[in-house]
C-alpha cells in the first residue's frame, strides 16, 4: 500500500498539471488568446480556477477510492492465501502433536507393566526360580511389544521421508506375494487357518523389500482379525497397465464409519463387540498406505461387520 501510495501521488501531481495545462489551452483556443498572454499556473477566469479545484478533488477523490478499493481486496486476498499456505503447516504441526502424544502412550502401557511387575518382584522377601521365570518371560513380552513399535515407528518414518528415495527396479510381483506368504505361513498355521492362492505373472517398477512389507501387512491383518480355521484368498492378475491384487479374509470385518480411518497412524476399530482379541499399534495400514503411495498406486476397501473383509491395491505395471 506505501507503494501504490506513492504511486497515486506522483500520479496525482502529473494529472492535476496536464488538466491545467488543458484548461489553459482551451481556453487559449477558444478565446484566440496568444499563448504569451498568461503565465504558468494562472487562469484568465475565475471560473477556470473553480473548475480546476473541482477537478482535482474529483481525481483526488477517484484515486483514493481506487487506493481503497485495492486495499480491501488485496487484504483480503492476502487473508485468504496466507490461510491456504499456513493450512498445510498447520495440519502438519498438529499430525506432529497427535503422533507424539499417541507414541508417548503406546509406549507407557508396556512401561508400566514392566515397572510393575519388577516393584511387584522386588517387594517379595523370597522369589523361586519359576516366579522369576514367568516375570522374566512376561517382560520380555513387553519388550517384544516396543521392539515391535520402534520397528514400526522406523518404517513409517523410512517411508514417509521423501528426501531418501528408496531403490527402484522392475519387480516380479507374483514372487513378492509368495515370500510375504512364507513369511505369515507359520502365524496362519497356528490359527489353522488355509491361505488359498491365485497367483498370475505380474511386474510392476518398485522397491521389492517394501512390497514384500506391503503384503505381509495385509497378510498379517487378515489373519489377526480373522477366526481360527477360516481362510484367506490372495489373487494377482494383470489388469490394463495395472497388477491388481486382492486379499480377502472372512473375519470380523470393519464397520461403515470406520472405513475412512483405517489407514490412519495408530487409529483402531473398536473391537469391544468382537470375541477376537487382538494387539496391535494401529500402524501396519499407515505403513502400507504410504507404499502404495510411493508406488503411486492405490487401494480399494469393502468390508461386511461378520462376514469379512477384501482389500484390493492397484500397482501401476509401466516402467
Amino acid at each position: 500500500m506505501i507503494i501504490s501510495g506513492l504511486f497515486s501521488l506522483a500520479a496525482y501531481q502529473n494529472m492535476s498539471q496536464e488538466l491545467a495545462r488543458s484548461i489553459h489551452a482551451f481556453r487559449r483556443i477558444r478565446l484566440d488568446i496568444p499563448m504569451f498572454d498568461t503565465g504558468e499556473g494562472t487562469f484568465i477566469f475565475e471560473s477556470d480556477q473553480q473548475l480546476f479545484n473541482e477537478a482535482r478533488t474529483r481525481l483526488a477523490l477517484d484515486i483514493g477510492l481506487t487506493n481503497l478499493v485495492i486495499l480491501v481486496v488485496a487484504g483480503g486476498a492476502s487473508y485468504f492465501l496466507a490461510g491456504k499456505t499456513l493450512a498445510p503447516i498447520e495440519r502438519m504441526v498438529e499430525e506432529q502433536k497427535r503422533f507424539i502424544s499417541d507414541a508417548s502412550h503406546e509406549l507407557r502401557t508396556p512401561l508400566t507393566a514392566l515397572k510393575t511387575e519388577i516393584e511387584v518382584a522386588l517387594r517379595e522377601k523370597r522369589i523361586s526360580s519359576q516366579e522369576a521365570r514367568e516375570m522374566l518371560e512376561s517382560n520380555l513380552e513387553e519388550v517384544n511389544k516396543m521392539q515391535m513399535l520402534s520397528n514400526y515407528l522406523l518404517s513409517l518414518n523410512r517411508y514417509q521421508n521423501k528426501t531418501v528415495p528408496l531403490p527402484m527396479d522392475k519387480v516380479p510381483l507374483k514372487s513378492v506375494m509368495e515370500k510375504a506368504i512364507k513369511q505369515v505361513q507359520r502365524t496362519a498355521a497356528t490359527k489353522q487357518m488355509k491361505i488359498k492362492k491365485n497367483l498370475q505373472e505380474a511386474a510392476v517398477w518398485g522397491n521389492e523389500m517394501s512390497l514384500v512389507e506391503l503384503f505381509v501387512i495385509f497378510l498379517d491383518n487378515a489373519i489377526k482379525y480373522s477366526q481360527p480355521g477360516s481362510a484367506i484368498e490372495i489373487s494377482l492378475q494383470p489388469v490394463g497397465n495395472y497388477a491388481v491384487a486382492e486379499i480377502s479374509d472372512q473375519g470380523m470385518g470393519i464397520d461403515q464409519k470406520d472405513l475412512p480411518h483405517i489407514f490412519d497412524r495408530f487409529y483402531r476399530a473398536d473391537l469391544s463387540r468382537s470375541k477376537i482379541k487382538t494387539d496391535g499399534y494401529g500402524l501396519g495400514l499407515a505403513i502400507a498406505k504410504n507404499i502404495i503411495d510411493l508406488h503411486q498406486g492405490r487401494v480399494e476397501v469393502e468390508s461386511i461387520l461378520e462376514k469379512g473383509s477384501k482389500f484390493t491395491i492397484f500397482l501401476p505395471t509401466r516402467t
